[in-house]
């Protein structure tokens, strides 16, 4: 395919649609030398890492870190991922540097260096702790044909020194290495402007096929590891379904944000985590055989974070650190609004989504928010304030999705703008403005999206933020609904498969650490489990006789559990001087069912509205 006529086809007819927003330069320089990569400061610190992978040795690897130009006492600190803290201090071995140069643990992830004439060359080996596959697509791995390093799980960095650049050798006998770091002249040596590109950038080794396209003449590469014997599929597919979204995306924002982009897929992993120019991504090849667009929605929705979070960055992301971060009350629109194109672009590109329409998408958002009530009795910034780096119970017998609930305000919003700007204008046009006004050092908090959404469609939008963003109230729907000509109506219906009622079996557990006895997690007081007196936080001594120790043991045993039994749990309040028995018995449960229809009467602007909306227009 001619890519420059696809991309030119393509921006025609999103030109066609609608009225386009003027586009500007989302990198704006104000002096020549902000083009210079590298600046001279004598008090910067100079540090070159060297990441050695030995052949046949899939236990771990080595890392050498050269600084000059240090003071005499520095200290170095491993990251912590904002979302994915793993700890990977833990399996940092070895720590030595040159005879001169002292080493001395300050706390778990930060060590003191006193090195006089401030030149080390420190060492230390990542002992790779044991995986069970799938694996998070995230977590470093080395197996006999590649593997994934770098990252916040590999390198250490300079504390007060963030901003220093550094280049990166990696040592392997692999023929393939793909990296979002900038590449040099020597394949094997990358360059990092600064400490927090060092470790946003995971680098994948091994053997494996690359395939490459442009949009912009910027270069995109894809890059798929997975073991010898893996079942083959049609990978002209799933290029090609990548390249038609990449191109979705960019033309929504108006250009790429990077100098080159990567991704990474790997199989026998799941899951996916975003970066400023790659990402990194479980494609198990079993399933990819079955469908090559099978892991789209995942894909769509780690690109598209490119801009919505990583560019439209919360003020909370304050860069490269070795302390967790502050709770983020933003979350619901860095990850719903992400959701909500991660859906939307699919559609506006062509591909294969989870849902046949936009109106069936929205009744199954719609019918999750009322299947959740703690969607009505928590705010969108509680929801997010809690949503990494919180216990599981944090919000006690409840659970909410800050992907899901931010999905649903943020359709509501985009349904807003429409009607107050006669269809000129939607969400593609706030989230614009918001890159336009975020994507530098200051970052955003709500009154930022506030104040973008009411600049955009010029109208009062504080009685939403103030009743579904800053408070819990429940979303009125056909009120929103009508704005397009649409309503829902709601039903209820038991939850059954191939026909049978299905058990409530809706209740979990998880390992507090430091507890050698499990902890419920109730998630929905409305459950037959809620219902029982169970809370979340209870230690579970048993289920019907049996002791269990692990998450797996207990939905085990829940599992069997068929409607019409009775199960028995003897569990310990947090408050509780004694176990108490309480028993269940197990009923199946309901589930809303929405159904979206035209309104009658509805007028010629609801009309038009509404056709706009469901083909997914800007």
């Amino acid at each position: 395919m001619n890519m420059r006529r696809h991309a030119l086809a393509f921006v025609i007819g999103t030109l066609n649609a609608a009225p386009a927003a003027p586009l500007t330069a989302q990198n704006p320089q104000r002096h020549f030398t902000e083009g210079v990569e590298a600046r001279f400061a004598r008090s910067q610190p100079i540090v070159h890492y060297m990441l050695t992978i030995r052949d046949g040795d899939t236990t771990g690897f080595d890392v050498e870190m050269a600084v000059s130009n240090a003071p005499d006492t520095f200290r170095i600190a491993m990251a912590k991922h904002p979302e994915y803290d793993d700890r990977y201090f833990r399996y940092v071995e070895n720590l030595m540097a040159d005879a001169h140069v002292t080493i001395s643990p300050q706390d778990s992830t930060v060590w003191r260096i006193v090195a006089p004439g401030g030149k080390a060359l420190i060492t230390y080996r990542l002992a790779l702790p044991p995986s069970t596959l799938p694996r998070a697509a995230w977590r470093p791995f080395l197996s006999r044909t590649g593997g994934l390093v770098g990252g916040p799980h590999s390198f250490m960095y300079v504390v007060g020194a963030e901003l220093a650049p550094s280049h990166v050798e990696v040592v392997t006998s692999w023929p393939n290495i793909s990296t979002g770091l900038t590449p040099t002249a020597v394949p094997s040596i990358f360059y990092a402007p600064n400490a927090y590109v060092l470790v946003e950038s995971p680098i994948l080794v091994g053997r494996f096929p690359t395939w490459d396209f442009s949009i912009d003449r910027v270069p995109h590469t894809i890059a798929y590891w997975g073991p010898p014997g893996r079942p083959a599929f049609d990978t002209t597919r799933f290029r090609n379904a990548v390249e038609r979204l990449a191109l979705a995306a960019v033309t929504l924002f108006g250009r790429p944000p990077y100098r080159e982009y990567v991704f990474q897929f790997q199989d026998q992993a799941f899951g996916g985590l975003e970066h400023h120019n790659s990402v990194t991504l479980g494609a198990p090849s079993e399933l990819l055989a079955q469908n090559p667009t099978a892991t789209l929605s995942e894909t769509a929705h780690e690109f598209i974070h490119t801009w919505n979070l990583m560019r439209i960055r919360p003020a909370e992301y304050v860069g490269v650190g070795y302390q967790q971060i502050q709770p983020v009350p933003t979350l619901w629109f860095s990850e719903g609004l992400t959701i909500f194109y991660a859906d939307l672009l699919l559609r506006r590109a062509n591909l294969p989504t989870q849902d046949s329409t936009r109106t069936a998408r929205l009744q199954t958002v719609i019918a999750r928010y009322l299947s959740n009530p703690g969607n009505s009795r928590f705010s969108a910034e509680q929801v997010s304030r809690v949503a990494y780096n919180a216990a599981p119970d944090a919000l006690g017998d409840y659970s909410v999705s800050v992907h899901q609930l931010g999905e649903t305000l943020g359709t509501m919003l985009d349904l807003i703008v429409r009607d107050a700007t006669n269809g000129l204008r939607s969400m593609d046009d706030v989230m614009r403005l918001m890159l336009e006004r975020s994507g530098g050092p200051r970052g955003f908090g709500t009154a930022d999206v506030e104040r973008a959404v009411a600049d955009v469609c010029t109208c009062v939008v504080k009685p939403f933020f103030a009743a579904h963003i800053r408070g819990a109230q429940a979303v009125n729907f056909n009120q929103h609904l009508a704005l397009v000509g649409l309503r829902a109506d709601t039903t209820s219906e038991p939850v059954a498969r191939d026909g049978q009622p299905q058990a409530d079996a809706r209740l979990w557990a998880w390992n507090p650490p430091g507890d050698s006895l499990l902890s419920l997690l109730v998630n929905n007081p409305r459950t037959v489990w809620g219902k029982a007196g169970l809370r979340s936080g209870d230690r579970v001594v048993s289920i019907n006789g049996n002791s269990v120790r692990t998450w797996g043991e207990f939905r085990q045993i829940l599992g069997r559990a068929r409607i019409g039994d009775v199960v028995h749990l003897v569990v310990q309040g947090r408050r509780e001087r004694e176990p108490r028995t309480v028993s269940i018995t197990v009923t199946g449960y309901d589930r809303p069912v929405v159904r979206i229809t035209e309104m009658e009467g509805a007028t010629e602007k609801q009309r038009r509205l509404r056709e706009a909306w469901i083909a997914g227009s800007p």
